[in-house]
């Protein structure tokens, strides 16, 4: 396991899901594999309760026959689909590129779908991805039932959660240690006042606030949730909006980590409109590592994910996965964030 790992929120272990086989569903319902694809796709010459035998196990096992079961599949060829969040996102095309990177050289496709961050476009993209891919990396809110519902039988990568979060396969950013390398950075700097933009649903933190707070905490800061905003969006614009409510709040911040760089850029920004100097009088960490970082002015300090490591790492666990093994749970299912300093701390 990766650095940061005992700093990470405790949760309870889920036990992951196995692929029922064509061969699993055949020794429930007693028949053989033969039967099984006869009831499956419908096929004459199977007697109607043997058939309902078997459509039975098939469903008490969550079994989904593969395009190549159902005859769709060259063999060796693997399509791969991906759910991805927000394509006008830089972040986004970057993790697909380390995707489509792996997947090339193993002569696998790729189909992207775009969730828009809608729970109902999500879902409309895993019933399509189910019926037409061999697995489903993504970026995705569902909990883990409604996942099983759509995408039954098949490898599931999911990004940017953590494998003690879901029982499928995951590649997760160990964003404790990201923060613990940020926070320290700021205090290096005689900053105490740090306050955090943050995304999250009403009501709620992200894991990247959760862990921001327990740093502030273990620096000794006078830092509270309070000192936690959030944004109305993963935007320039909802970066501007926080930090205009966090300077109302808390007029004496002296540094702000925005939940990514776009929001931090935005309350950047927001600040200097103010007539406030970067980073004399305020200093801003990103986390993301965006290349747009390094264009503004000044450039932006940042916790840098390597996000096409993200999509290889989820191309690796598919491969393990088509092969029957359990997906991973150690250092190939964790991108560690890297701190890159410039001019805005």
């Amino acid at each position: 396991m990766v650095g940061g790992k005992q700093e990470r929120l405790a949760r309870p272990p889920l036990k992951r899901a196995g692929r029922a086989t064509i061969l699993d569903v055949a020794s429930l319902a007693g028949v053989s594999r033969q039967t099984v694809s006869r009831a499956i796709n419908d096929k004459g010459e199977i007697d109607p309760a043997t058939k309902e035998r078997v459509l039975e196990a098939a469903r008490t096992l969550d079994y989904r026959p593969s395009r190549h079961a159902r005859g769709l599949r060259r063999a060796g060829s693997v399509m791969v689909g991906l759910i991805i969040s927000d394509l006008a996102n830089p972040y986004f095309p970057e993790v697909a590129a380390g995707v489509l990177e792996s997947a090339k050289p193993q002569g696998w496709n790729v189909m992207v779908c775009e969730s828009r961050n809608d729970a109902e476009e999500e879902r409309e993209a895993l019933d399509l991805l189910a019926r037409q891919a061999d697995a489903i990396v993504g970026y995705c809110d569902s909990a883990d039932d409604v996942l099983a519902q759509y995408a039954s039988g098949l490898p599931v990568v999911l990004l940017e959660r953590a494998p003690d979060e879901t029982r499928f396969g995951s590649v997760g950013i160990d964003f404790a240690a990201g923060m613990r390398q940020g926070v320290a950075h700021l205090t290096e700097r005689g900053h105490r006042r740090i306050g955090m933009l943050d995304c999250a649903l009403p009501g709620t933190r992200s894991p990247r606030g959760e862990y921001f707070l327990a740093e502030a905490r273990a620096h000794g800061l006078p830092v509270g949730p309070d000192w936690l905003v959030l944004c109305g969006g993963h935007s320039l614009a909802g970066g501007e909006q926080a930090l205009e409510e966090l300077l109302e709040r808390h007029p004496d911040v002296t540094a702000v980590v925005g939940f990514n760089d776009l929001v931090a850029i935005g309350g950047m920004r927001a600040a200097r409109r103010r007539g406030l100097r970067v980073p004399d009088d305020i200093a801003f960490l990103g986390v993301d590592g965006l290349t747009l970082g390094e264009l503004v002015e000044p450039a932006l300090s940042t916790l840098c994910i390597d996000k096409r490591q993200v999509g290889r790492l989820a191309v690796e666990q598919v491969a393990q996965m088509l092969e029957g093994k359990e997906p991973a749970v150690g250092e190939g299912a964790w991108v560690v964030p890297e701190l890159i300093v410039r001019a805005s701390t």
